[in-house]
């Protein structure tokens, strides 16, 4: 895993945090200096985290378990849906719906609902009902669609849940921590990183600091899942030998036992 260099880092803006008057004081350690009323992020010290949360999230995929990313802002959505559906990862771009981790069981219900849909559809079920129903089935499975349907294949609570704008995400925080799920974000100046187990100290507000900071954090989940997926194939390679063998020596006992069986009757 390259570490990231910090030219790229100031080249796609992740230094520029907000107004002075707007700053959380315990993100100070991770500010550099003040210029024209706004804060300037330390990016030696967001490299720095930026790679231990990279190496967290490298063994949370490697691990099998999902990693949950949430930005609902404007400027984070389609760069989110893009980055993180090329790793298959769970994503929520829309409304953080309420009880998302701590009330999980119920949007598996909503989610079920969705698949329900999709099966009246294929076995003709669906053209039984009226006009009317039909097009209030259709508003539902849109509906459940554009909210849910990025979480379809988590059937359970995520292993680390990834946050951009921990400010506007807090009920996502306030779950997490109730569950005791690894939080990582990125955090910039105006928030409080107390609460965030990975802190990635960046611009959350531009889209190229979200797309650097999220092509990063995307490429260590792709390394683990790789990884993941060559201990599963090299544990087949090991087990198929043993198979072989296990056959060979059945093989290698069937002509004596017929031998024991025919001198017993003999007897």
């Amino acid at each position: 895993m390259a570490n990231i260099e910090v030219k790229d880092l100031l080249e796609a803006g992740v230094h520029f945090g907000h107004l002075t008057r707007k700053w959380n004081p315990n993100m100070a350690p991770y500010i550099y200096m003040e210029r024209n009323g706004i804060h300037v992020i330390n990016l030696y010290k967001t490299a720095a985290k930026l790679e231990e949360a990279q190496e967290a999230l490298k063994k949370i995929a490697a691990s099998g378990r999902k990693i949950l990313f949430v930005a609902t802002k404007k400027q984070a959505k389609d760069i989110v849906a893009d980055k993180v559906s090329a790793v298959n990862m769970p994503y929520i771009t829309e409304r953080w719906p309420g009880g998302m981790l701590t009330n999980f069981v119920t949007i598996r219900k909503a989610v079920k609902k969705m698949a329900s849909i999709d099966r009246m559809k294929k076995d003709g079920t669906f053209n039984t009902l009226s006009k009317k129903e039909r097009l209030q089935v259709d508003r539902l499975r849109a509906k459940l669609d554009k909210n849910l349907g990025s979480i379809a294949d988590m059937t359970r609570l995520p292993g680390a849940i990834f946050i951009v704008d921990t400010m506007r995400e807090h009920i996502a925080v306030k779950e997490a921590l109730k569950l005791n799920i690894p939080i990582f974000a990125m955090v910039d100046t105006n928030s409080d990183p107390r609460p965030i187990d990975y802190i990635i100290p960046a611009n959350d507000d531009a889209g190229k600091s979200i797309e650097i900071i999220l092509s990063e954090v995307t490429k260590s989940i792709g390394e683990g899942l790789a990884e993941r997926k060559a201990e599963k194939q090299s544990s087949k390679d090991e087990a198929a030998p043993k198979k072989e063998n296990k056959k060979e020596a059945a093989k290698a006992e069937a002509p004596k036992a017929a031998a024991e069986v025919a001198s017993s009757e003999e007897e």
